[in-house]
């Protein structure tokens, strides 16, 4: 049987302080699951996930909506000073390109 689980987003890091690998789960940010290998992190993090799911459900919470299929308006407001507004619009029009354009290959440019 599928959970809603099986649609969160995961994500298996090297964690130094552990010495370990760490599964995390964002839509579940309180849990993780440390493991020696990539793999039995990413399968430990998804297991411990959809128990936690389970859980939730038979006690009658509300489950975090998976953030693959949630709608975004590519929308996003951002707040910065007068001084680094400035810096950008001067860069985007050197740039020739609106300034809506320039931060957005910025930011795509570092994901």
């Amino acid at each position: 049987m599928s959970s809603i689980a099986d649609r969160y987003v995961y994500r298996v890091e090297w964690s130094e302080e552990d010495r370990e690998f760490v599964g995390l789960c964002a839509e579940l940010p309180s849990l993780s699951w440390l493991a020696e290998s990539p793999d039995e992190a990413f399968a430990g993090i998804r297991n411990l996930a959809a128990e936690v799911a389970q859980d939730m459900e038979a006690n009658g919470e509300e489950l975090p909506e998976p953030l693959s299929v949630r709608r975004y308006s590519g929308k996003i407001h951002f707040r910065t000073t007068p001084e680094v507004h400035k810096k950008l619009a001067i860069s985007a029009a050197e740039a020739r390109v609106s300034l809506n354009r320039f931060l957005n290959s910025k930011i795509t440019s570092n994901l």
